[in-house]
């Protein structure tokens, strides 16, 4: 399963968005992902707002356990706003 943090033609996010409904839409089956229940082989995996359509997301913080799964890797900015995440959930 591969999950789309960002896309060309996603919708980015601001603070003022008051956005309640999201979903995981697997772009590799064309419907919407439950649990590997969308088809087989691999997924591609979008997060889809009910107002926007396909967002961009940031990963969240727990994704410092595992860094180098992304493709393309994070970079060091997002890797520290990760941190910086972490390290204010832990305080």
């Amino acid at each position: 399963m591969t999950l789309i943090v960002r896309g060309i033609g996603f919708y980015e996010p601001t603070d003022e968005d008051d956005c309640t409904v999201f979903s995981y839409f697997c772009q590799a089956h064309d419907r919407f992902y439950e649990r590997e229940a969308c088809g087989e082989g691999p997924h591609l995996l979008a997060l889809r707002c009910e107002e926007h359509g396909p967002e961009s997301t940031w990963p969240q913080p727990l994704t410092l356990v595992f860094p180098d799964g992304f493709e393309p890797p994070l970079s060091k900015a997002q890797l520290c706003w990760l941190q910086a995440e972490w390290d204010a959930a832990q305080a």
